[in-house]
């Protein structure tokens, strides 16, 4: 009995004196000592910012009976050790989800302002080349002017030069001076693209058999007798149209018929010549550049 007595009582010594040693280092780790409250503060001022703005978690520097590792320590004891660490990870894991929204929220709107520089970056290429074609439109249209200018001052410089365009030769029987239906289709073949045209004049030179003014006479009959029939059938201005009576004039040699004189005439004859300048020409470039369709 003695013997229990003595092996009870030396159990609950070595069971209390574990429980002493740890209430003995949470009392000594609460109750706050001038020197290591100098010693916290001097690393503090000396130390660098964290990321979360806090001082760093000190190590605890004092051995207890057990040393620094409590074979016996309790769950309470180990989660108040404990808690300062859990509570710094949990702001670092704040933080870090805070910096991870604000690195997609900065490329968010980094993509965003890319592509919106892109879309002014083609809209900006899209000015230049619509400019490029504008002023391409506007090269072509002042050379354009600058030809249609050159060919108006050559049509006005020989506005009053007219050039031989086709002849006709109209013959008449001694003593007549009606058209014979050959003669109407001769005229008729040269008269008919006259119509709609400007720029021309129509000349026509009468030549008779005879002598003096009964020559003349008779050759300025059938001239008009041509100029008759083409106002009233073809509608030609009589303003165009240059009558004269030659008589028994030489009739003029042709490079054709390649004779060394003029040789006269029998019976009747008269010339009708159809002369042109350059309004034709400045009428078939008359397109101005506003009338021609635009480039897009």
């Amino acid at each position: 009995m003695k013997n229990r007595t003595i092996f009870a009582l030396l159990l609950a010594v070595v069971l209390a004196v574990p429980v002493f040693a740890q209430d003995n280092n949470a009392t000594t780790q609460t109750q706050p000592s001038a020197t290591q409250s100098s010693s916290s503060q001097a690393p503090s001022s000396a130390s660098q910012p964290t990321a979360t703005g806090k001082e760093p978690l000190q190590p605890e520097t004092r051995e207890g009976f057990w040393g620094r590792v409590n074979p016996f320590a309790r769950k309470k004891y180990v989660a108040r050790q404990t808690q300062p660490i859990r509570d710094r990870i949990n702001e670092l894991d704040e933080l870090t989800a805070a910096n991870s929204k604000e690195i997609k929220d900065t490329d968010a709107r980094a993509q965003q302002g890319i592509q919106l520089a892109s879309t002014k970056a083609n809209e900006a290429d899209q000015h230049a080349i619509d400019a490029g074609n504008r002023a391409q439109t506007a090269q072509q249209t002042a050379q354009q002017a600058n030809t249609r200018i050159t060919t108006v001052e050559q049509v006005v410089t020989n506005i009053d030069q007219y050039q031989p365009s086709t002849q006709t030769e109209i013959r008449f029987k001694p003593g007549q001076t009606v058209l014979s239906q050959n003669a109407k289709d001769a005229l008729d073949e040269m008269a008919t693209p006259l119509k709609g045209q400007h720029g021309y004049v129509v000349e026509v030179q009468g030549f008779s058999s005879g002598h003096g003014q009964v020559a003349i006479a008779t050759s300025q009959k059938m001239a008009e007798s041509v100029v008759r029939y083409l106002v009233l059938n073809h509608d030609i201005p009589v303003y165009r149209i240059y009558l004269v009576g030659m008589g028994n004039a030489p009739a003029p040699t042709t490079a054709a018929e390649g004779e060394a004189k003029p040789k006269r005439i029998t019976g009747g004859r008269v010339e009708v010549s159809l002369l042109k300048n350059n309004l034709e020409q400045l009428a078939s470039t008359g397109a101005t550049p506003q009338d021609q369709p635009q480039q897009k």
